[in-house]
């Protein structure tokens, strides 16, 4: 992961704005959540704001490997917390790098 894309996630996160990003070829507009590693990479859990332009069907917190996501930008659109986030979830214990 590059610094830029490093400090880029790090600034969404903490400022609770959303990111731009592309994602399996679908411009994505999402609020990322959380920071956290899983076998050694990093990954996001964030609620999906927008793809292709359109709400989702269902708001959802999901699960996005980090190199997966290219074109990241961070945009000036602020979100809230979703209810669905846990931070206490097992599954972020001792591997979060940084959440809201």
């Amino acid at each position: 992961m590059t610094m830029g894309k490093d400090k880029l996630l790090l600034e969404a996160i903490a400022l609770k704005k959303c990111i731009h990003v592309s994602y399996n070829r679908d411009a994505v507009k999402m609020a990322p959540h959380i920071l956290y590693t899983r076998h050694g990479e990093l990954y996001i859990d964030a609620v999906v704001i927008e793809r292709a332009g359109r709400p989702p069907r269902e708001r959802k917190l999901g699960c996005y490997k980090v190199d997966g996501l290219t074109g990241m930008v961070l945009t000036q659109d602020k979100f809230s917390v979703e209810p669905v986030y846990d931070a206490a979830d097992p599954k972020y214990a001792d591997s979060t790098v940084f959440a809201i």
